[in-house]
């Protein structure tokens, strides 16, 4: 592996360790040696990396530092077209554009020849023929924002009751789109599919509880390992 590479390699693993990770785990799973570690951590510390902590302790790489796109390498390129491709086609009108908008400010930065690549790369997506009633764009704002949304849903045998929910997440499924929240009638997490849901109506309340100590509470309830 050239040094370049081991270089940026090293930056990716720490990206995928949130919290201190060891020196001879990196040189694990990196293949080098621990003294390799050290120097490598060094040079890029000297290059303006935003790396903390020492030998004995564990390096951890703080938020913020960005590598330029030129790095991609073709396979994380092929996974990032076909992603916003996807995201284009099968989203609502602001996701798709944001997803070409971010396409495209990919493509600018990247060098001629990767930019040729992106335009031909055979990798296609296909419309989503199912899109339900379901405005996701206020989903994801009630999201972001943490905000309670009112739903009226109805349950397999038809049934419709209203829910005030503290929406977490949505997953995106072949078959559904699903809406994870903490519902207020059922004082539980519940998933809520958003084909079934009649209407919803934002609130601009704000849920009491952070988001992110309810995604952590779910994940335990669910057995879900934590995603990219």
């Amino acid at each position: 592996m050239a040094r370049a590479e081991r270089l940026l390699e090293l930056i990716q693993v720490l990206r995928r360790h949130r919290h201190p990770v060891a020196g001879q785990t990196l040189a694990d799973e990196l293949g080098i040696s621990l003294r390799t570690v050290y120097r490598d951590i060094q040079t890029l510390v000297g290059q303006g990396a935003a790396i903390d902590g020492e030998a004995g302790i564990g390096f951890v790489l703080r938020p913020g530092f960005v590598l330029p796109p030129l790095m991609f390498t073709d396979e994380e390129i092929e996974a990032l077209v076909l992603g916003l491709r996807l995201v284009a086609q099968r989203g609502d009108e602001t996701f798709h554009r944001a997803a070409v908008d971010a396409l495209a400010k990919i493509a600018a930065v990247l060098p001629a020849d990767m930019r040729d690549t992106i335009e031909n790369i055979g990798l296609l997506a296909g419309p989503d023929d199912d899109e339900g009633p379901v405005d996701l764009a206020a989903v994801r704002a009630a999201i972001r924002d943490e905000h309670k949304l009112v739903l009226h849903y109805t349950d397999r045998e038809g049934d419709e009751t209203e829910r005030v929910i503290w929406p977490i997440a949505i997953g995106f499924f072949k078959r559904a789109q699903v809406i994870a929240a903490w519902c207020e009638m059922r004082r539980d997490f519940r998933h809520f599919r958003t084909d079934r849901i009649v209407r919803l109506r934002p609130t601009g309340q704000r849920y009491p509880r952070r988001r992110s100590v309810l995604m952590k509470e779910w994940r335990e309830v669910e057995g879900i390992a934590e995603q990219i």
